[in-house]
């Protein structure tokens, strides 16, 4: 218990300046985009769409990515997760995080990679050589290792990470992490373990309901 008050009050802090969202516009919902361009976890047929936007070297989202998780196998059918990336630029390895998880994205493997990069982050966000790093963590994933190293700097790539950030900044995303619950932000004060599992244990409620 005392863990989870210490994380949500560091969640707190790191956004005390969020300009908080109100509700994903209807025209910008994820139904609207290609699935290709979108990194889902969980049933399409979910009655729970969670989207957060994240930065990998962002302490309060590495520390709210194992409760997370654990809401995702708690809640399993009726819960998908969207990934967004919304590095920041004064977290030195951010973008580089975010460009290693989309190159893991196009083998297949965006997901390992984000993982991962939140289980490492303590490591490779002290890293002088961050790179040899993150080629190190693509082999332990299973990625073809030369290819890696050719998407990590391509277009592709920056392109998504900034058209990610991009639709962050439309929604009045200012900080992270940003939780959005059926196109619904998450105030921050309730981006704690408890707080949150109660928001989606709410939403798969009321979708049961109606």
């Amino acid at each position: 218990m005392v863990g989870f008050v210490t994380l949500g009050a560091a969640i707190m802090l790191y956004r005390s300046k969020l300009l908080q969202a109100t509700a994903i516009p209807q025209a910008m919902a994820v139904p609207k985009e290609r699935a290709e361009e979108v990194h889902v976890r969980g049933s399409a047929n979910a009655a729970v769409t969670l989207e957060e936007f994240g930065d990998f070297q962002c302490p309060p989202c590495g520390a709210l990515e194992g409760p997370l998780r654990q809401i995702e196998r708690d809640y399993a059918s009726s819960l998908r997760v969207i990934f967004r990336n919304f590095p920041f630029t004064n977290h030195e390895h951010a973008h580089e995080a975010a460009y290693a998880a989309e190159a893991a994205g196009l083998q297949g493997r965006f997901w390992e990679m984000h993982d991962l990069l939140y289980r490492e982050q303590s490591v490779w966000a002290k890293s002088s050589d961050v790179q040899s790093l993150f080629d190190a963590y693509a082999g332990m994933i299973g990625l073809n290792l030369e290819r890696f190293k050719k998407d990590v700097s391509g277009e592709q790539v920056k392109a998504k990470v900034e058209g990610d950030r991009k639709r962050g900044e439309a929604l009045g995303v200012r900080n992270t992490p940003t939780i959005f619950i059926n196109d619904e932000s998450v105030p921050p004060t309730s981006l704690n373990p408890t707080a949150l599992r109660a928001a989606v244990d709410a939403a798969v409620k009321e979708k049961t309901r109606s």
